[in-house]
């Protein structure tokens, strides 16, 4: 089966919960002895990543214009006639702003399959018109697709009332559990020390709060702890230049985007990891740091109430004085290795539902 993927930044090595999904799950279906194509974003290619397959996936590389606002529509306008001429079997559609292509797709007559990673039009970094934009491709991804795939429940919810669509087919994100790293290396060479640092992780947009946890962290002064947030900016702007200011007022460590050994690392020797956003789909910094059995603090929003976390992992989103205190009351307490039940986000089980959703309508005319 000949399958195309779109709505992607691309992979491998490029930041975002999108592209996290899509490295792990595409080699596993090429694996499984599917055709996969993976359409990419050409300025997210790299010297590090110019390459035209990964791990049996094939990599095409597509325009798109570096800008916020044009970057998502253009290059998935791109992408469907890409897709259409390399005569596809399934197309699958990532995200609900690229998800405004499919009736294009459908016109063109291509089987489509839409992943729904969350409502996009809640998060703060967007004005009016483009929400309007984000809830126009909701409603057309989710009216218009074959088959609609949700990472959560939160999200099945939202198209069953909103579109009256109720055969989604829930399939989560998923964690593979880490071999920890012994060495402190690199922590080191940044100034942290093994076990007195707390770790978050994201693009630096306001919807992941991060401005809400450094002002915690300065609130509770936790003696003896350092902050630690890996990550960076798709798109520098006002709000990531301001954040990055604050977080050299208030001696919290930027590792910009890692990954690999250096992430390892460290999520390997924090004592605690935090998720202070406003929005998700089903994060995965989240679920990653559960497969460290790190302690954890979460803003109390639908994607992060997963069954394996309990009240006490969660504090009222934006509430920095409860997040301090949240902070001091973790860190005061004897560090402890938690153990997650995560037998749901396997991704080998992952590959093979999704598997499923394409040849339920790969035979049908």
């Amino acid at each position: 089966m000949r399958i195309t993927v779109i709505g992607t930044r691309g992979i491998p090595e490029i930041q975002g919960g999108v592209e996290t999904h899509c490295q792990e799950l595409y080699p596993r279906l090429a694996a499984m002895g599917h055709d996969v194509t993976v359409i990419r974003r050409r300025p997210y290619v790299t010297r590090d990543n110019k390459i035209s397959t990964y791990k049996g996936v094939r990599l095409v590389d597509v325009y798109a214009p570096r800008k916020k606002s044009l970057e998502a529509i253009v290059h998935t306008f791109l992408a469907v006639i890409k897709a259409r001429l390399m005569k596809t079997d399934i197309l699958h559609v990532h995200a609900i702003g690229p998800a405004l292509m499919v009736p294009f797709a459908r016109l063109l007559g291509m089987k489509v399959v839409m992943t729904n990673h969350g409502p996009d039009y809640n998060r703060q970094k967007w004005g009016r018109m483009a929400r309007l934009m984000l809830r126009t491709g909701e409603k057309a991804g989710t009216r218009f697709s074959h088959r609609v795939i949700v990472i959560s429940k939160t999200i099945a919810a939202i198209l069953a009332d909103n579109y009256g669509r109720t055969d989604t087919d829930l399939i989560y994100n998923g964690v593979s559990r880490p071999v920890k790293s012994r060495s402190t290396d690199y922590i080191e060479s940044i100034g942290l020390e093994p076990g007195k640092y707390i770790v978050a992780v994201g693009r630096f947009v306001k919807e992941k709060g991060f401005h809400d946890l450094i002002e915690a962290y300065r609130k509770a002064a936790p003696e003896g702890y350092r902050l630690a947030i890996a990550g960076d900016a798709d798109h520098p702007d006002i709000y990531s230049e301001s954040l990055k200011a604050m977080a050299g007022d208030n001696n919290v460590v930027l590792t910009g985007f890692i990954r690999g050994e250096k992430m390892n690392q460290l999520m390997s020797h924090a004592a605690l990891f935090v998720i202070p956003s406003y929005h998700e789909g089903l994060p995965f910094s989240l679920l990653e740091a559960m497969s460290y059995d790190l302690d954890v603090i979460a803003s109390d929003i639908p994607a992060n109430r997963l069954d394996c976390l309990t009240g006490d992992d969660f504090f009222n989103t934006g509430d920095t004085d409860d997040l301090s205190e949240m902070l001091t009351k973790k860190l005061h307490q004897p560090i402890h290795v938690r153990h997650y039940d995560l037998s749901d986000y396997d991704w080998d089980s992952i590959a093979r539902q999704t598997a499923a959703v394409y040849e339920s309508i790969f035979d049908k005319k």
